[in-house]
């Protein structure tokens, strides 16, 4: 199938490795043509390599996303690249293990740091690429959520992060001046996966009898997700295909999750 994504300019934040990475290759394999950012250069250099196998002319930016000047300047790098950007995902994120349990414990500093790094960025990411899609009357900005965005449960400054990025793309859904111009706001909510190097990996090496014990109770798949499967569904929501999803906000958790 032609998902008409041949030569569309994507910027993917935090593409150096896990969903973000994926995400990147996955529009690769259209032909897009990729750009990713992240604060790692030996992760991001890798993640280049990859994606050029697949799509040539990718390049990576290294960025600290909760600064706001070097998401001004990554945008800009990307327009004098490129000219444009047609793809925007704000995959980068993180904290649903930050602090403890208990939340007296855990600091005001962890609060303010979590909502930057998820909807702070995703919002100024959004609002520097929205002009010119505008212009060229075309876009797709599909932020990466989480099922605890849509639902109770976990450390309450990441839920509250992400409940914000999927109102903030159902908000953006809404606005007529946006969404006639061709541009289109969804939020993909993963549940658990196993990416390499972080937590769930972590407590697989840590006791993996106990670890696959837990899987077959809690996950009615018996399995955590891959980010390949993250990445695929997002490739349809940029597609020209997925032009009538707008606002949306899909699940993509095996049935882990009790929302709907």
């Amino acid at each position: 199938m032609d998902l008409g994504l041949q030569d569309k300019v994507a910027l993917i934040t935090g593409g150096s490795h896990g969903i973000g990475k994926a995400i990147a290759l996955a529009l690769a394999k259209e032909n897009c043509k990729i750009v990713i950012c992240s604060r790692d250069l030996d992760k991001l250099k890798e993640a280049q390599g990859s994606i050029n196998v697949l799509y040539k002319g990718a390049f990576s930016i290294r960025a600290d996303v909760t600064n706001e000047k070097h998401i001004t300047s990554t945008v800009k790098a990307t327009l004098d690249h490129f000219g444009t950007i047609d793809i925007l995902i704000n995959n980068v994120g993180g904290g649903g293990r930050w602090g403890s349990p208990n939340i007296l414990e855990t600091s005001y500093t962890v609060w303010q740091e979590v909502w930057n790094k998820n909807i702070g960025a995703a919002l100024r990411f959004t609002l520097e690429v929205l002009p010119y899609m505008i212009k060229q009357k075309w876009g797709r900005v599909v932020t990466i959520t989480s099922i605890l965005g849509k639902e109770a449960g976990g450390r309450p400054w990441f839920n509250i992060a992400k409940t914000a990025e999927t109102v903030l793309m159902k908000n953006l859904s809404m606005n007529k001046e946006l969404v006639r111009n061709n541009i289109t706001f969804n939020s993909v909510a993963p549940g658990c996966i196993m990416i390499p190097d972080t937590g769930w990996d972590e407590e697989q090496k840590k006791d993996p009898q106990a670890f696959s014990k837990m899987v077959d109770e809690k996950f009615p798949l018996g399995r955590l997700g891959l980010p390949e499967e993250v990445a695929d569904v997002v490739t349809f929501l940029c597609s020209k295909q997925a032009s009538l999803v707008n606002g949306a906000s899909v699940l993509v958790d095996g049935g882990e999750s009790r929302c709907f």
